[in-house]
């Protein structure tokens, strides 16, 4: 008879988890609002209410601030597309994915990150959690593009990769901001309104 061993974890560690967990938090907002490079550590360590000191046992740098913050969002997005019916038509859950990916941004809880910063760039790649996630996310979602292109669910003329990106490229649109901005739209009506644009594009149809 096999038993599992319950692992038990100290008070300690309970509060350094519940501490790191805080700062990621605090991070992912800061990302979200400010975007990494007028970002400070200083602004972390006041957001958590800790010292700077104790902040830097935790991450010993600012990138790998940044880092652990998409690692979390990465997660985040993997337990998400699990989560979609495997049954769905691939288009669907394309959407759906878009559509989850928006509210979050709406939600200020997307980072907003550099394309172009070297260092954080650097890190990212170095970081084995989110490359590993990275992949994932791509090959599931690339293969629901590949299926959604053989069922004429999307142009089959436009390589897989840019649709990819286009995905990818809504988690940082600046249209879902203007949107807001202009307070004539719920959050709702504004994913649906970028969704329409962006399966169903901006030519106009006739309507039989």
């Amino acid at each position: 008879m096999v038993t599992s061993k319950v692992v038990k974890v100290s008070f300690k560690e309970q509060m350094l988890q519940a501490r790191e967990d805080a700062i990621i938090r605090a991070v992912n907002h800061l990302l979200a609002e400010k975007g990494f490079d007028a970002m400070t550590v200083d602004e972390v360590a006041a957001d958590v209410g800790i010292a700077k000191a104790s902040l830097y046992k935790h991450f010993p740098s600012k990138e790998d601030l940044a880092a652990a913050a998409m690692v979390s969002v990465m997660r985040r997005a993997q337990a998400f597309l699990l989560s979609l019916p495997q049954a769905a038509a691939p288009i669907e859950n394309l959407r759906a994915t878009v559509a989850w990916t928006m509210s979050l941004k709406l939600a200020g809880e997307m980072p907003s990150l550099p394309s172009q910063n070297s260092s954080l760039r650097a890190t990212l790649m170095g970081n084995k959690d989110y490359m590993d996630g990275l992949m994932e996310v791509s090959d599931r979602l690339g293969a629901w593009i590949e299926a959604a292109q053989a069922q004429g669910a999307l142009n089959p003329k436009l390589p897989a990769i840019a649709v990819l990106y286009t995905i990818f490229a809504r988690a940082c649109d600046p249209v879902l901001e203007f949107l807001k901005m202009g307070q004539l739209h719920t959050d709702d009506e504004i994913i649906e309104l970028v969704l329409s644009t962006c399966f169903d594009g901006l030519s106009a149809r006739a309507v039989a």
